[in-house]
């Protein structure tokens, strides 16, 4: 097992070391608690032992000085958790093809913790997840040990509140919601967290807890939803959504900001909402509002196909055989997080109807596609140089996601044909007619 130093009484284990866990480990580590990090992924733990980080929120320097005093220890030895005195579950919590919970990453890890959990210990789940999950999943396979929650240890929930490339709101600053099994255990909990700087706002339950997660989450689905449908409603209007969009934002309130796109990702607004339909289920409710948002969300990225249809139509180049470049396939902009991509769903469209397609994403190096109905082979692309002969060679530029870092002026400059989805080429108002922007009526 690893030997930790003793430079701290409070020992805090973190399983799960991606986007939510490594910058929670750190946090604690900064705390000047020793901290022991978790994760099957072996390349995780070798970077980290190596003083490297793999996620663009947490700064190699940061690794390579708590790794090197040993304040983090990084290890794929559940043993090291018997060490810790609180254990922070941070896994991911995916749907299947179905689009039904996966919980297969919560239950590995409390069966991880189970042989090594005893008296005293306290566990936090940050997974997002349905309510129920931390009474109805990890409780009983803990106490499947002989000990008992709430008398021998304590059990809570405390979501995770991670915006990937966020640098105003972080795990040190983002309130943090807290919900135990008993008072003790939100008041530990609260404790624990409350010593990384995170005002802390208790609730009543675990299951209050999770709830709250999805709410945050279905508030910006059903949001992004409606400003998906209405950008659709303008392009048959003749009217421009992102100019409509910025004259409402000026109103100082009853009014949020919400832009559309080519469809929603990441670990949490895209699943969400089929986490809480399918658990309402069980009582016999169905969230039709939340299953209605997340339908329109999900038929973005068939009417960027629409779009980019039309789009070679102007320059007479069908869609099959065409050449399409894809900018941009991490999920939100300036981030390397590709999960749950809306570029994934577009990109096996265009390949369903024979379109070439290749990728440049600064930030994501390789990117997988397939193996699924809507393309049955897995498909492994890696990002090309933006070159003017690579945008040139293209019959079509897609902007599914904006970086900053690109020259938009020359995409539009050197692309014979472009589809714009995020409005990255706000620039250009008139004079280009190879410009097909999401929500733009006034193009037609």
């Amino acid at each position: 097992m690893t030997q930790l130093p003793q430079k701290s009484d409070q020992v805090v284990g973190v399983i799960g070391l991606g986007y939510v866990g490594l910058p929670l480990a750190i946090a604690f580590a900064r705390a000047e608690c020793r901290t022991i990090g978790v994760d099957i992924d072996t390349r995780k733990i070798s970077a980290l032992n190596t003083g490297v980080s793999y996620i663009l929120d947490v700064e190699t320097a940061d690794v390579e000085r708590f790794t090197r005093s040993g304040a983090l220890v990084a290890t794929s030895d559940y043993d090291a958790l018997r060490d810790a005195d609180a254990i922070f579950i941070c896994v991911p919590t995916p749907y299947d093809a179905m689009r039904a919970p996966d919980l297969s990453f919560i239950r590995a890890a409390a069966e991880g913790i189970l042989p090594r959990l005893r008296k005293g210990q306290i566990i936090v789940l940050q997974s997002t997840t349905y309510p129920g999950t931390t009474e109805e999943i990890v409780l009983p396979i803990l106490e499947r040990s002989g000990l008992k929650a709430g008398v021998d240890f304590d059990l809570a929930f405390s979501p995770e509140r991670i915006d990937p490339g966020r640098k105003d709101y972080t795990v040190l600053n983002t309130p943090k919601v807290v919900g135990g099994l008993t008072p003790r255990a939100t008041e530990r909990a609260t404790m624990l967290l409350a010593s990384i700087g995170a005002p802390i706002h208790p609730v009543s339950s675990p299951r209050a807890a999770e709830m709250t997660k999805l709410l945050e989450n279905i508030f910006r689905s059903v949001n992004i939803a409606m400003v998906n449908e209405l950008a659709r409603l303008c392009e048959r209007m003749n009217i421009d959504i992102w100019e409509v969009i910025n004259a409402a934002r000026t109103k100082p309130y009853g009014f949020m900001a919400f832009t559309p796109g080519a469809g929603v990702g990441g670990h949490c607004i895209g699943v969400d909402p089929y986490y809480l339909s399918w658990k309402a289920r069980e009582f016999d409710f169905y969230t039709r509002f939340i299953e209605l948002a997340a339908e329109v969300n999900q038929s973005m990225p068939f009417h960027v196909v629409d779009l980019v249809e039309e789009a070679l139509s102007r320059v007479r180049i069908p869609l099959q055989g065409a050449r399409v470049l894809i900018l941009g396939v991490s999920f939100k902009r300036d981030v390397d997080d590709a999960r749950n991509s809306p570029a994934e769903r577009v990109i096996e469209l265009l390949l369903k109807r024979g379109a070439q397609v290749s990728y440049h994403d600064p930030y994501v190096s390789r990117f997988s596609v397939g193996g699924d109905v809507f393309h049955r082979d897995v498909v492994s692309l890696i990002s090309q140089p933006l070159t003017n002969e690579a945008l040139r060679q293209a019959s079509c530029v897609v902007i599914v996601t904006g970086h900053k870092s690109v020259d938009y002026a020359r995409v539009v400059a050197e692309a014979r044909s472009v589809v714009d989805c995020c409005n990255a080429t706000e620039f250009v108002r008139d004079g280009h007619e190879h410009i097909l922007r999401l929500g733009d009526g006034t193009q037609r």
